[in-house]
């Protein structure tokens, strides 16, 4: 009689930061830097999105390193490396809004007065290359300032999932919040755009596209 054929379970590989994670637990600063370089310029675009602010965002790009050091033993690995720092990094940004709303309040549609005259204001990069971002066509600069106009919290889950591409599960896992709570939000988020968006792109009368 043959003998039943015994299939091993399917071992998970084991993501790159985890090992990385360990050694820096270890006080292997090398390999935190590492994680710093591999993430740093997502960390800073989603505190830029957030806050609009590009000083904000580089302070919260250290304060957040700075937070996922001393809490390294925190980490317990049930979730991407990323993710974990992608939910400090919103709970920082919101933290400074806050912060700022207090002392006082600034509408996200309003235009900043320069000497040259009024400019938008300072909106997240989308790409490591800003001359690029801010060179691309009128739409681009339209649907940036229409995102500007969302309520903070629409925002943020607009920005980690349609932005930054995070998954509905790791978009909920970053910001606390139930998978239900974040489809709706994104529901929410586009039908704002889409229906602010409209405003803009709607041909005069007498004018074919």
């Amino acid at each position: 009689m043959p003998t039943p054929t015994i299939q091993s379970p399917a071992v998970e590989e084991e993501h790159p930061d985890v090992a990385l994670v360990a050694r820096a637990r270890e006080g292997d600063t090398a390999a935190f830097e590492q994680l710093v370089r591999q993430y740093d310029r997502q960390i800073f675009r989603v505190a830029q999105h957030i806050t609009q602010n590009r000083e904000d965002a580089e302070d919260i790009v250290q304060d957040v390193f700075l937070k996922a050091y001393e809490k390294l033993d925190q980490f317990q690995g049930n979730s991407k490396f990323s993710t974990w720092l992608v939910r400090i990094a919103v709970n920082e940004s919101l933290m400074r809004l806050r912060k700022r709303k207090t002392s006082r309040t600034v509408s996200m549609d309003e235009d900043v007065q320069t000497e040259e005259g009024a400019i938008p204001r300072d909106f997240a990069d989308w790409s490591p290359n800003p001359e690029q971002i801010y060179g691309q066509s009128e739409l681009g600069d339209i649907l940036r300032k229409t995102i500007q106009g969302l309520p903070p919290g629409f925002r943020t889950v607009f920005t980690l999932r349609d932005i930054e591409n995070l998954s509905t599960e790791e978009t909920a896992e970053a910001l606390g919040l139930s998978v239900p709570a974040v489809k709706s939000r994104l529901l929410r988020a586009r039908l704002q755009l889409r229906e602010r968006l409209s405003r803009y792109l709607k041909q005069p009368e007498g004018v074919k596209p």
